[in-house]
């Protein structure tokens, strides 16, 4: 293969080594319950912004985040930031942060940047103080040109400086975390000696645990290897008992829920993202993602994601970045279908549901109610819908189940529909579409009627009397038949000489109960060619009869102009 004349070649890359670990035991591990969440929309998402978030926008999204249970959030880098020193100490001075929430902050593991840290956080009830330096070769050789030693000596004097610092503030519950930061790219050997070192200073014990924070700053291999880095790194770290593994993902390759996902199987038990993803480059693990991944197994996600509409918003306000139409689980389109064959499925599947048991539907991994979306979302018409779809629409809006000869008829006339105006066809459109084709359109109404049995040496027939009324005028018309509807449509034959047959009749109730209003769908042949009408009533003798005259409307027969003269 040739390689591209403007610089596009593989050959400079290098695959990522595999992790020594024949033994691995990640691959037969389920997970059951959720991880700590931590959520660092404040400072991570924050920083990847075009326009930073403003003080109020920061504040509504720290609402949201403690609405939505999060009981851990990193709400800034304090010593890094005026402003976000300032956002700290406006939710410890009016008191926004519950009782049961622990703020995070981070910071270098420089002597400056640890003190104007602490001092952001005075008074706090509860806080994670997040330090972190980088590890991994590239960083240490071409960034800072320090060996090994060098940085793990940064890391136990930040250590050791954070210690000492929340010695001086003991009305706080602290928590410590610490990461090596890029440890994706970083020896497995030295991420657990730097670590071994901080946990040195310390001195995690079983009921005050202290937190590593493992992230996979840069994404730099496939899912199952971040998933070996962390087994390895558990296996082998001192105190395991007393230690809180973290994982933070970013999504360079597109995999951050996945790798987060394999991470908790490996042994990991918190995780840090962001709603909906947002962070740098490609952006941090979207929490909505992995927590609804959890939901649509049967585990609990321990958020409260049951409106995400309200979510999505809040997100589009705070960080003013769209959120795609297919974004999982929180998508404008996310649970609509335009293929006729899935409508079909879908429509046929919810039908069949049984409130209260397990959830099985084709098509749609959850029900969308959950989220706070209807089922009118789930089926849209385009030029590539079929006509379950187009069913279903109707049903959902006006009730009507039609049968499946008129769903062939109207499904085409929609089909033609799209493809002239090229896009999709909205459902109000489709109800207009339907009534203006089916329904009687013109100034005439079915008036009063009898209906006698009249008996035979062979057979009862029945004799129908009816009034077509326009306006303030009135035509009789007679006829006889085997039921209502026949001895109306062998009347009309007679009174404007024509041939009308019916060739197909469906009805069913709008409604529950003994007052139910009907809904009539009638096919007749008339010259032909078929004509379809529609119509409804709370009397159900009345709706096919009333249907009968819409066909004949569809057909051109000008009952109208009959009566006017």
């Amino acid at each position: 293969m040739k390689t591209n004349t403007q610089g596009f070649t593989h050959h400079k890359y290098r695959a990522f080594k595999a992790i020594p670990l024949a033994d691995r035991r990640w691959p037969d591990t389920l997970i059951t319950q959720a991880p700590r969440w931590c959520a660092v929309d404040l400072r991570d998402g924050n920083q990847a912004l075009i326009d930073p978030m403003s003080p109020q926008q920061k504040t509504v999204l720290f609402e949201l985040l403690v609405s939505m249970g999060f009981k851990e959030i990193e709400v800034g880098f304090p010593a890094a930031s005026q402003t976000d020193f300032d956002f700290v100490r406006q939710l410890i001075e009016n008191h926004k942060i519950p009782p049961d929430v622990c703020i995070q902050v981070l910071t270098q593991a420089r002597a400056p940047l640890i003190e104007r840290t602490f001092e952001a956080l005075k008074g706090v009830k509860q806080a994670n103080v997040h330090l972190y330096n980088s590890t991994s070769p590239l960083q240490r050789e071409q960034v800072f040109q320090l060996d090994k030693a060098s940085i793990i000596e940064i890391a136990t004097q930040g250590a050791t400086q954070v210690k000492e610092q929340a010695r001086q503030a003991p009305e706080t519950e602290w928590t410590f975390q610490y990461s090596p930061e890029s440890f994706t790219a970083t020896e497995l050997e030295f991420s657990v000696a730097i670590c071994d070192a901080v946990s040195e200073i310390w001195q995690p014990t079983v009921d005050k645990p202290i937190i590593f924070n493992l992230p996979a700053t840069v994404e730099v291999a496939s899912p199952n290897v971040y998933a070996d880095q962390i087994e390895w790194f558990c296996r082998h770290i001192k105190e395991r008992e007393c230690i809180i593994i973290s994982l933070h993902t970013h999504n360079d390759r597109g995999c951050a829920v996945a790798a987060a996902e394999l991470g908790l199987m490996a042994g990991a038990q918190r995780v840090e993202g962001t709603l909906l993803g947002n962070g740098e480059r490609t952006g941090n693990m979207d929490i909505i993602t992995m927590a609804m991944n959890l939901y649509s197994q049967g585990i609990d996600p321990e958020l409260d994601i049951s409106n995400i509409d309200r979510i999505v918003q809040t997100i589009k306000s705070c960080t003013n970045l769209p959120v795609h139409p297919r974004h999982p689980y929180a998508g404008e389109l996310v649970f609509t279908a335009f293929s006729g064959s899935h409508q079909d499925a879908i429509k046929k599947c919810l039908a069949n549901y049984q409130p209260g048991k397990p959830w099985n539907a084709a098509y749609l991994p959850i029900d969308p109610r959950d989220l706070g979306r209807s089922y009118q979302e789930v089926i849209r018409i385009n030029s590539q819908s079929g006509k379950g779809g187009i069913a279903y629409i109707l049903e959902a809006q006006l009730g009507f189940i039609l049968p499946r000869w008129l769903q062939i008829e109207f499904s085409a006339i929609v089909q033609k529909q799209t493809e002239q105006q090229a896009t999709e066809i909205s459902t109000k459109d489709i109800v207009r579409l339907f009534k203006t084709k089916y329904f009687n359109t013109q100034q005439l109404r079915l008036g009063d009627f009898q209906i006698n049995r009249e008996k035979t040496k062979s057979e009862t027939i029945e004799r129908i009397s009816a009034e077509l009324i326009n306006q303030d005028q009135t035509l009789m018309i007679d006829g006889l038949g085997n039921g209502a509807l026949d001895a109306f449509i062998h009347g009309i034959n007679q009174a404007f000489n024509i041939n009308a047959e019916i060739t197909n009749f469906s009805e069913h109730a709008l409604d529950k109960g003994s007052e139910a209003s009907a809904v009539s769908y009638l096919q007749i042949k008339c010259n032909d060619q078929f004509y379809y009408g529609v119509a409804t009533s709370a009397d159900v003798v009345s709706a096919p009869l009333s249907a009968l005259l819409a066909a004949l409307d569809q057909a051109g027969v000008k009952i109208l102009q009959a009566v006017e003269s």
